[in-house]
């Protein structure tokens, strides 16, 4: 049976929303972690702040210093990313995670975006290239899933679990 950690930030609820459903989605091919990643210092979450900090923390490459966590790369086969897109790239605390477990190379991975503007496909670079590999087992990208519930995002979610499973 698979091991799948879905290592995500959410700022809004919109990335942990969509976690959730995963998690739903893919139990049945085995164990899932959700492992919610946490900046000590949170970025402001209203008005010009939260883009001005939040956009030049991600454009600047920054690492923020994480809340702990609990998380063993050798209990997963599989990593699920789930980060919100922030200025055409991944979420900060994201970046940190990924500075601080270098051993993920090896698993299976894949990512889900959650977003208001565009970038999407720029952040799903950029996390390939900062991980250090070619590309992810499943990618989902989503537009406001929890403000703006479609079917059609249940229906993108159902597809990405069932890739998944079927790469198990």
């Amino acid at each position: 049976m698979m091991r799948t950690a879905i290592v995500y930030y959410s700022m809004s609820g919109n990335t942990k929303f969509v976690a959730d459903k995963i998690a739903d989605g893919i139990k049945t091919s085995g164990e899932v972690d959700i492992i919610r990643i946490e900046p000590e210092k949170a970025y402001p979450d209203k008005g010009a702040k939260k883009f001005f900090l939040g956009g030049k923390s991600a454009v600047m490459g920054e690492t923020p210093a994480l809340q702990p966590y609990e998380f063993d790369e050798e209990k997963y086969d599989r990593i699920i990313f789930g980060t919100p897109v922030w200025a055409s790239t991944f979420a900060p605390p994201l970046r940190t995670f990924i500075n601080e477990n270098q051993d993920i190379k090896g698993k299976k991975i894949a990512i889900f975006t959650c977003f208001s503007g565009g970038g999407a496909e720029k952040a799903i670079d950029k996390m390939k290239k900062h991980i250090g590999i070619e590309q992810f087992e499943a990618e989902l990208i989503l537009i406001d899933p929890k403000k703006n519930a479609k079917e059609e995002d249940n229906v993108k979610i159902a597809e990405f679990c069932s890739a998944l499973i079927s790469g198990a």
